[in-house]
């Protein structure tokens, strides 16, 4: 296996853990608002995963549940965002994680369109670097605008440019692929955990309205469905303090059943 996921923790044992699994770019650097809308109500786990070119999700998911386990955490919220929520169904599909609870943020079962992702991930594989840094460049200028509510990630925005490099892109290309062959249907589909959903109403990358209905005639374990009409497709670091309060909810709703 290519170098171990990154892992940072905060907040106290004692507390509810929540863990972060991030998107397609595959970072935490677009998680701090969130973070900060959060703190103190949950421990926070967030993860940063390897570059690698060669892991499968079932790779992704070994590899976390072995940091986690090293860190003395064995149960706890997964929250899986876009990307990230196809490494979420391979650990539920593994079953060595105690997981609590399923929250996809911005994520999906089957990725709904299939020519779509399978064009991106050409489109990644042959754009020039000269060209992913016009364009990297060109997302922060509109980020500081876009995440204006949002001061903890308007901070990171620089080390989120600087992590964009040759490797990072070759590293995105590969995790496309991974989403185009990738099919947790009957997983989503026999799940038991609690399974809730969460999106930004302006989302042009997942189309949250037929992934909502695929959960809901497919998939018994799907407790609720929230769209945050502020928020865009990165709905944890759009809409952070609404999105916290969503996801606190549901947590507390079902430990307080426990």
């Amino acid at each position: 296996m290519d170098d171990e996921p990154q892992l940072r923790i905060y907040g106290a044992a004692s507390q509810p853990t929540l863990i972060y699994l991030p998107g397609l770019h595959g970072d935490w650097t677009l998680i701090g608002g969130f973070r900060h809308a959060i703190a103190g109500q949950v421990r926070f786990v967030e993860f940063t995963y390897p570059r690698t070119l060669t892991w499968s999700l079932d790779d992704y998911a070994a590899a976390i549940e072995t940091v986690l386990a090293k860190n003395g955490i064995t149960r706890g919220w997964l929250l899986g965002e876009s990307f990230s929520s196809q490494v979420v169904w391979a650990m539920v599909a593994r079953g060595r994680f105690m997981a609590q609870g399923v929250i996809l943020a911005g994520g999906f079962v089957k990725y709904p369109r299939y020519r779509t992702v399978r064009l991106a991930e050409r489109i990644t594989g042959r754009i020039s670097t000269r060209l992913l840094v016009w364009i990297i460049f060109g997302y922060a200028r509109v980020a500081r605008f876009r995440y204006r509510r949002s001061p903890q990630t308007l901070a990171a925005i620089d080390e989120f440019v600087s992590r964009r490099t040759e490797l990072d892109r070759r590293a995105a290309q590969h995790r496309l692929h991974l989403v185009a062959e990738s099919d947790p249907r009957p997983i989503a589909g026999q799940a038991t955990l609690p399974v809730f959903g969460l999106s930004g109403w302006f989302d042009p990358i997942v189309p949250w309205p037929r992934v909502r209905r695929w959960l809901r005639n497919h998939c018994p374990a799907l407790r609720d469905y929230k769209i945050i009409r502020t928020a865009d497709h990165n709905v944890l670091s759009t809409a952070p303090r609404a999105a916290a309060r969503q996801i606190l909810a549901w947590i507390n709703s079902i430990n307080t059943k426990d």
